[in-house]
Order: structure tokens, then sequence, then C-alpha cells
């Protein structure tokens, strides 16, 4: 399988650069830029590489910095932002700071002809997120493209297949950026684009037969897009030997547990076993107000009760996951910035006792597994179910966890649901729910003066959840939303609608 190289500087949309790549049907990876040598580069056949951006500046000391020897193996790179500064900077070059004349935002790019632009206006929009820029080009470069405040903000060197972009292509801000990826994919890395789902799925559901031949599995069922296209991946390859652990820890939406135990007992035929933990998860978080440590607590209480069931099951050698490739990345995996850790990765408790880790998953995007979903017959309506946080609704009630906040949410979150799919069933958010916040406010019922608690609702549209737009949903809905919680949901005063893009903000309030 042919598949591109993307060496992690920190930068932040650096799964955003894998997915691009992969949407072209090449397979692209994302490893440290400190956890692979040359050597082993040739090894693995990458048809080219992409040097990610990055927070830090080249000339500091401590910088992040790949081995030169990677620019002299003939496979193509291309430096993206802080990748591009790299690549200058150990050709020979020289990266200043532009302090005065930094860029952030939407620029005018100025092209060349030349093959990385080959289909590009001469004038286009790019997107631009620098302080440094490239002061002195590397012998053997030419300047191929600019702005009005980057003298530099493209370079090669075709002799060597070398490329430097100071913006950021993978953005949908830039206007020609598909264009440009395209065309280092192809005309310059040669790749064929032979990489599809369908022949992925084969690929994962032969390997994981060969690695699973013989053990016993337990998969961790949340119900949740990822945990269900990962259960019926490894039903395919375990067959029997797969046990599916549902873990009711009183934190679902309303309904929800019926609705995951009746669709892959009864209709999916899965070997589940449902754990009502409800009273178990709460008396852990008695008390418990910061969202780390809610994700923590649930993460290691997720792993306990899978230990308990595996003892009554016998010897169990295999846990399961659905772990996907954003939970990783935003864990804190190579240099990235951790976001927040996710009850799959950073949660997990030192010790556990299965000999092994599965995650099918875990090199994919949300869209791909939804992809995978549909190719493996799951329905629709579980397959486009909107994401919903491993750990439940402790992360959307602000503050400390009780039954009774618990139990307002699920209820005002339904009613938001219920709204949204039933008068805008074709403009649905990608994502849409209710938090109960942990601030009060003064409101009149009838005659009486209350003081109850705020609901925010949040929705978003995206196409990678790495960016989001807060959506624009109809006023009428809000209205009708916002009129039923305050009347129907005891206890709630308010209700405010959350028009905060991620970034700066995330999808989840915490």
């Amino acid at each position: 399988m042919e598949k591109i190289l993307i060496l992690d500087f920190g930068g932040q949309y650096n799964q955003l650069i894998a997915r691009r790549v992969r949407e072209q049907h090449v397979y692209a990876e994302i490893l440290p830029y400190h956890s692979i040598t040359p050597d082993k580069i040739v090894e693995a056949g990458y048809k080219g590489i992409i040097f990610t951006g990055g927070p830090n500046s080249v000339y500091e000391p401590d910088a992040p910095r790949c081995e030169e020897a990677i620019l002299r193996l003939g496979i193509p790179v291309l430096g993206i932002c802080y990748g591009a500064q790299l690549l200058a900077y150990l050709s020979g070059g020289h990266v200043s700071s532009a302090k005065n004349s930094s860029e952030y935002g939407k620029a005018v790019l100025k092209t060349e002809r030349h093959p990385l632009f080959e289909g590009v206006s001469d004038e286009s929009l790019c997107w631009m997120s620098h302080t440094d820029y490239i002061s002195g080009i590397p012998a053997g470069f030419e300047v191929i493209a600019r702005t009005e405040n980057c003298p530099c903000a493209a370079m090669a060197d075709d002799a060597r297949r070398l490329y430097a972009v100071q913006f950021h292509p993978e953005v949908t801000h830039t206007e020609f950026g598909n264009r440009i990826l395209n065309n280092f994919l192809f005309p310059i890395c040669g790749c064929s684009g032979d990489w599809m789902m369908e022949n992925y799925v084969s690929e994962i559901i032969t390997e994981y037969s060969r690695k699973l031949r013989g053990k016993k599995v337990l998969l961790a069922l949340s119900g949740g897009v990822d945990s269900s296209v990962a259960a019926l991946l490894l039903h395919r390859a375990a067959g029997a030997n797969l046990t599916c652990i549902f873990v009711d820890h009183g934190l679902l939406r309303k309904g929800e547990g019926d609705f995951v135990e009746n669709t892959f007992r009864r209709e999916l035929g899965v070997n589940l076993i449902r754990v009502n933990a409800q009273e178990r998860f709460l008396k852990k978080l008695a008390g418990v107000a910061d969202p780390e440590t809610k994700r923590k607590i649930i993460g290691e209480e997720f792993i306990r009760v899978f230990e308990e069931e595996a003892k009554k099951l016998g010897k169990i050698e295999v846990l399961a996951q659905g772990t996907i490739y954003p939970d990783v990345i935003e864990s804190g995996k190579g240099d990235s910035a951790v976001i927040k850790s996710h009850h799959n990765v950073g949660g997990l408790p030192s010790v556990i006792a299965f000999d092994e880790i599965a995650e099918p998953l875990r090199n994919l995007f949300k869209d791909e597994v939804r992809r995978i979903g549909i190719l493996l017959g799951l329905r629709r309506e579980l397959v486009n179910r909107q994401p919903f946080p491993g750990p439940g609704l402790a992360v959307r009630v602000i503050g400390e966890i009780t039954k009774e906040k618990v139990r307002t949410l699920q209820e005002a979150d339904a009613i938001f649901r219920e709204e949204v799919d039933r008068c805008a069933p074709d403009a649905r958010p990608d994502q849409y729910f209710a938090v109960l916040t942990d601030t009060r406010s003064v409101g009149v019922m009838g005659d009486a003066r209350t003081y109850g608690a705020m609901i925010a609702l949040r929705a978003v549209s995206t196409d990678d959840f790495m960016t989001a737009q807060w959506s624009r949903i109809p006023y009428e809905v809000l209205e009708k939303a916002s009129s039923r919680i305050t009347n129907e949901v005891p206890g709630i005063s308010r209700v405010v609608y959350d028009i905060s893009s991620k970034p700066p903000a995330t999808v989840e309030w915490e």
C-alpha cells in the first residue's frame, strides 16, 4: 500500500493534513518527528513526506527538528508553515522573526508557474499563521510564491524534489489548497490514488482475524459510532470470541441504554452484556467538579468494570476499544499539545488485567469510521448519530455530578434534539446538544420569582471536527426548544445559545 508520511512538529492542523491526503485516496499516517529514522523511512517505502506546522521557532536551541538526512533520501518533501521554515533551516537558509509583519488569517497569494501550482490562479486566497518567515533562501531553491508581507510564501528545489509553503493548504480557507496537495501527491510523488475504504476494511478484518485467532476479546461498547463500528468489525474478525460489554454508567442520553441493547443484541446478533453501574459511577464522581478529573475517574472505572466482567467470563486476553485518530492526537500523541484527555487514551489506568489492547479504528477519522459503518451494513440511523463523549453527560454537567442534575440534563437535551430533528431534518447540524451550566438565574413563573438553573444549547457544523462553526439554527426552532425546556423541565429558568466556533472554543464545554 502506497503511503505518505506526515512528520508531526506539534501544529494544530496536523491531522487535518492527513485527512486531506486520504480524501485523495492516498493513505497518510502521522508520526512524531523524532520517532523514525531516515533508514526506517526508506524501509517503509513512503512515496512522500510532509513536515507539519508547529508553534516553535526553528532557530531556538530546543526547537523540534528531524534529521537533515531525510532531505537527502530522494523522497519528495513538502514543508508546511513551521515545516517550511525547518526545511529552509536544514538546507542552509535563514529564518527570522517577523513580529512587525507577521500574518494571521487570509492573505492574497501570488504564484509563479510551477508544477506545485498547476491549475492554481496567479492570485488566490491562502491561510497564513506565522510570526517567523524565511528570510534567506537556501542554495538550490527558488521562490515560487509571495504575499504582500511574506517575500517567500513558497519555494522549491526541483532537483532534490523539496518544496515548502508558508501557508496552510490543508484548511478550507486556502482557495486552491486541495489542488496544491493533489499536485504534490500525484505529479510530484507519483502516487496512484488506489487507497480505497473497501480495501481497507478487508485489510482490517484480515489483520484482526490473524491477531485475535484463538483469543477471547472484550469490547468496550458505548453505543456511539466509533465503538459500534469497532464492534461490528471485530464481530466479523473474531466471531463468537467477541463479547461486548455495555456499561450503562447513568450518564447516557435519555433512552439510550435500551436503544443500544436492542440494536446490538437483537438486531445484529452480537454477544452483548449490559452492566447497570449507575450508582457505582455516581458515587465515584461525588463532589468532583474538575472536568479532567471526571474523565480520569470514568476512564479508570470503565476498565475496572471490564476487569470484573472478564473474571466472570474466564480468561480474556484482549480489551478492544473504539479509539479513533483524533482521540490519540488530542490526548497528546507525540509533541502536539494536550487539548483534553479521552477515556480511551489518556484515561487508561497504568495496570489493567488484559494482555493486549485492540483498537481497529485507531488510524481513522470520524468520517472514515462512518463510511466503514455503511460498508459493514450498519443502519444509517446508528452510523449517522452525532458524536457523544465517552464520559457522557458528565462533561455536559458543569461542576459536580448528581443524579438530579443528570436527569434534568437528559430531559432538556432530549427536547432540544427532538425539536431540531422535527423542524430541520434536512439541515441538521453535525452535533447538537444541551449543557447544564453551573450558573443559576432569576426568573418569573406565574406571579412567583424563581431562581433556577441555566441550560446552554450547543450546535456546530463541521466536516472534520478539528474546526467547527456554530450552526445558524432557525430562531423559531430555538424559541420552541427554549419554551419547552423552561416549561417541561423542573428547575430551569433560563436557556441560552452558544455561538462560539472551534477554535477558539472546543465543541464540548468540558
